[in-house]
């Protein structure tokens, strides 16, 4: 297993009475994490706690570093915590080329990196797939691409209706990044097989309907290709 760092161990056991307990945790395909050497882990987010839920899922393998809103830093107190936990700060949409600069050389020393293809909460949107996780494959070519669905986050706030989390560890159907495909080509791919999975769930006590082909505030509705497959770790991750 990989070196976990305190902060991290704490902040996951500061979570779990939430996540694991009242939330009822159950993780399948953890067996697929590898415990050593670079990973890249693409999941699905729809709830604030997808990351901790799946960080706590992957702890008895190894700690996850998730690129994160850059905003996160600027709440008091936080900014120490993630640093502790060897989160990445990213200005979502802007093209952070320094964050990503880190995400590659973390990578290629053999972290385990969590990315959102969506780059932020779906909210009930279909989004589409930024090209985040695609250059971070193509950038070390060399790391584990793995997938893990998460469901049940939503639910965690709802009280008294208690959630049943469940995170799910496992190799795309399509494999690795194939000879010729694009970054963003394999973000959407990667984000199709995470949807048909786990389908989209809005968050909030009163979750709105799915709203087809939106796209998250201030961009334009999703293109065709993201609507058919609407890319963490949290931290929301734009890359």
């Amino acid at each position: 297993m990989s070196a976990v760092s305190p902060t991290y161990r704490f902040a996951m056991a500061a979570c779990t009475p939430a996540a694991k307990w009242w939330g009822r945790l159950e993780v399948s395909g953890l067996e697929h994490l590898p415990a050593e050497g670079p990973v890249l882990l693409a999941a699905n987010h729809d709830s604030y706690w997808d990351p901790v839920a799946i960080g706590i899922a992957g702890l008895p393998r190894r700690q996850i570093r998730a690129l994160a809103k850059a905003s996160m830093w600027k709440i008091p107190g936080l900014s120490r915590i993630l640093d502790g936990m060897g989160q990445i700060p990213i200005d979502r949409g802007s093209g952070d080329v320094r964050a990503m600069g880190r995400a590659i050389d973390e990578l290629a020393a053999g972290a385990c990196i969590g990315v959102f293809p969506e780059g932020t909460r779906s909210l009930g949107r279909v989004l589409r797939a930024r090209s985040g996780l695609g250059r971070l494959a193509e950038a070390v070519p060399e790391a584990t691409l793995l997938c893990a669905t998460v469901e049940g986050t939503v639910d965690i706030p709802r009280f008294p209706k208690r959630p049943h989390v469940r995170v799910r560890f496992f190799p795309p159907d399509g494999g690795p990044r194939r000879d010729g495909e694009t970054p963003a080509e394999l973000s959407v791919r990667v984000l199709d097989e995470l949807r048909r999975h786990a389908a989209i769930t809005p968050a909030g006590r009163r979750p709105r309907a799915v709203e087809p082909g939106a796209g998250a505030p201030g961009e334009a509705p999703a293109p065709a290709a993201a609507a058919e497959a609407p890319a963490p770790a949290e931290p929301s991750t734009s890359a």
